[in-house]
Parts: structure tokens; C-alpha cells; sequence
């Protein structure tokens, strides 16, 4: 079924279910500003709320015209675009705040900013994954500064250059292998995402004949960008401030990593020999048709599609039937709670992994070298 994002006559615009998230705005500031648990709010509002608006509204498993044009989207991409000072404010607004007037004590800061990480986390880094693959400037570098804002600048190369080209092979450290639990995953992204997103851009340059140093090198501007987020949280709210800043960051890297463990668990692109893999298709991603946690998410949930057509814009990205893709039982709110136990988790979804082998490729009878992530890979893979 097509549906256009343009509004019908006595409706909402099309844009206005994705403006959720300005919501969690005023509650920073209600849990800023009064203290003790209201900052519960801001994970309750982004996990609880939305996961159970979903059992309410249910699927939404309409598809808009992938042909609209961009200026039939501005309202669509102004939330992206307005998030950057917002989240910005939220933030370094917070740090100086709480610092100057004292009236929180330490574990009230630290629920705060607990309850910020999930704002920049579930919405500022998924905001940032939109205006990163956009070929504008502005978005470009409001992507950049999101990112900036929680420490990770890196993972703007790591996704476009590896996890793009390599999703669902042992190339790409953010696909979650089989029987892999959420807590050694995160280990080892945290260690080998940084390392890798430095080799592609490496080899990025070197086939241009650059160097590493080379100025045009993104992590320059990385470094630059997260130094100076840290040196404002440092003068707004001393040594104190930083803790905060960071605290938040990594919690938001937190979220981040537990919504790529979900997104690609188990799933494996067929292996032809000497390193090359089947392109990518729909069937390589979770998808995830719920409604409300995809208007928070920008669509996020709809990866099948985003992986097969990583231009596609989040208003105009397609959903797809079990036939074409693996199905989540759950939005990623939900499912990323279960994947904090990973005994529970791999109860739900290794038997999920097995069924979607035998339907997409039951001519493969030995997975061992895919579940141990042993295939071989060209020497030269970005």
C-alpha cells in the first residue's frame, strides 16, 4: 500500500507524529528544575510511553511514495534540523544550571543526566545517523556536532565507510553475531569501532594519494569538536561538569549500541568465496512496523529498507512483509530491554535467527563459520 506524507483535509500534517520527541524537552527541565525522581520521566517517556502507544496503535504498515520530492518534506527534516540547539541547550543548559544553584543533590545530577543520555541517545544520535548521509552541508555538520555532544564523533566514518558496505558480515563490529550477548558485543565495539573507522579513513586518503595527517583527515575535525564540548562543560560546571558531560554521553553511547545490537543479531549476508558477500538486501536487517516508536525514531525501525536504499530520506522509507524481511516481535525500546538479559534474549530471537535461515537460505547446512565470525575478508575491505 502507498500513502503520500502530505497531510489529508481535517488531519494532522503528515510531519507532526515524528515531533514527539520535543516532548522530553520541557521534561529536562521539569526534572532540572524540581529534582528527586522526575527526571524518570525522560526514560519513561522515550521507552514506556512509546512502547505502550504501540500496543495501542499497533502496526503502521502503510508505504509512502518513495518518489516525493525533498520540498514536500520540510517539516520532516525540520526536526532534525532544529534538534542540534535544543539538545545543545538541554545539556550544557542543565550543567550550568545544576551547578550554580546547588539545590540538587549528587545522585538527583546524576538521575538528571541519566534521563539527558536517553535524550541524546534515543533521539540525538538518531537524528544524527539521519543528517549524516544527507548531502547537505548544514545536516552534515549538524550531524557532526550531535555526535560532538556525546563523544562519538567517530562513528560517522565507522557508519558510512564499514558498517554500510559490511553490515551482517565479520567485517562490520556493530553486526551482533550469533549467540554473541549485548555486553560482550558492547566491549568490543567500544574497543575495535574506533580503531576501525581510523583504518578506513586511512585507506580513504591513501587511495588518494594522501596521508593520514592529511588536514582533509575527518578526525582532525572530531577531535576539535569533542574538545571543545568538553572544555564548555569544564567552564559552565568545573570538574563536576565534566562528570555530568561524560556521564550522559555515555549512556547515550549506551543506547545507541544496544539499538545496533538489535537491528542486525544473527543475521548473515551468504558468503561466495574469497571474501566477497551477496549484496545487501532487505532480509540482512530487523525490521519493526510499530507505530509510535517509529514516529519517535524517525523511521529508524523501517532498517530493512534503510540498508537497501541508505539515501532514502526517513519520511519515504519502506516497511516490508515477513516474506522480504525478518520481523521484530517488539519496537526497539522493548527489545532492547530484553537484550540486557542476554539468556532472555537469546530465548526470544535465536530461534527467530534459525527460522529466518531455513526460509532465506536453506541450502547453507554448516552456519559454524558464521556464527564464529571465522569467514575470510579481503585485506584491502574498507
Amino acid at each position: 500500500m502507498t500513502a503520500s506524507p502530505s497531510p489529508r483535509p481535517g488531519r494532522l500534517p503528515a510531519a507532526a507524529p515524528f515531533w514527539l520527541s520535543i516532548v522530553m524537552i520541557p521534561l529536562v527541565v521539569v526534572a532540572a528544575t524540581q529534582g528527586g525522581l522526575w527526571w524518570l520521566l525522560l526514560p519513561g517517556y522515550a521507552w514506556y510511553v512509546t512502547t505502550a502507544l504501540d500496543g495501542v496503535l499497533g502496526l503502521n504498515e502503510e508505504n509512502p511514495d518513495p518518489e516525493t520530492t525533498t520540498d514536500r518534506l520540510f517539516w520532516h527534516r525540520a526536526i532534525t534540523i532544529i534538534w542540534f540547539p535544543l539538545q545543545f541547550a538541554a545539556i550544557f543548559g542543565s550543567i550550568w544550571y545544576v551547578q550554580t544553584t546547588g539545590h540538587l543533590s549528587g545522585g538527583e545530577k546524576l538521575g538528571l543526566f541519566f534521563g539527558i543520555g536517553v535524550l541524546s541517545g534515543s533521539i540525538g544520535i538518531v537524528y544524527a545517523h539521519e543528517l549524516l548521509h544527507q548531502k547537505t552541508p548544514l545536516e552534515r555538520w549538524l550531524g557532526d556536532l550531535l555526535l560532538a555532544s556525546v563523544l562519538y564523533s567517530h562513528f560517522r566514518t565507522e557508519h558510512l565507510l564499514v558498517h554500510h558496505s559490511w553490515v551482517s558480515t565479520p567485517r562490520d563490529a556493530v553486526s551482533a553475531r550469533y549467540n554473541e550477548g549485548f555486553y560482550r558485543f558492547f566491549w568490543r565495539v567500544l574497543t575495535e569501532g574506533p580503531r576501525s573507522a581510523w583504518q578506513a579513513e586511512t585507506r580513504f586518503l591513501a587511495r588518494a594519494g594522501r596521508s593520514r595527517w592529511d588536514r582533509r583527515n575527518p578526525f582532525w575535525r572530531y577531535a576539535a569538536l569533542q574538545s571543545g564540548m568538553l572544555a564548555l562543560a569544564l567552564a559552565l560546571g568545573g570538574w563536576a561538569g565534566l562528570g555530568l558531560f561524560a556521564f550522559q554521553a555515555f549512556i547515550a553511547v549506551w543506547q545507541l549500541e544496544l539499538t545496533n545490537y538489535v537491528e542486525h543479531y544473527g543475521l548473515t549476508r551468504k558468503h561466495l568465496g574469497e571474501g566477497r558477500y551477496e549484496p545487501v538486501r532487505p532480509r540482512h536487517s530487523w525490521n519493526a512496523s510499530h507505530t509510535a516508536t517509529n514516529w519517535l525514531l524517525i523511521n529508524l525501525q523501517r532498517h530493512s529498507d534503510h540498508h537497501y536504499k541508505p539515501d532514502r530520506r526517513f519520511p519515504l522509507l519502506q516497511t516490508y512483509s515477513e516474506d522480504e524481511a525478518p520481523q521484530l516481535p517488539l519496537g526497539y525500546p522493548a527489545m532492547t530491554f530484553v537484550a540486557m538479559v542476554p539468556p532472555l534474549w537469546r530465548r526470544r530471537m535465536n530461534p527467530r535467527v534459525r527460522a529466518w535461515r531455513k526460509r532465506f537460505y536453506p541450502e547453507i547446512e554448516d552456519w559454524t563459520p558464521y556464527n564464529s565470525g571465522t569467514l575470510p575478508m579481503p585485506r584491502n575491505a574498507l
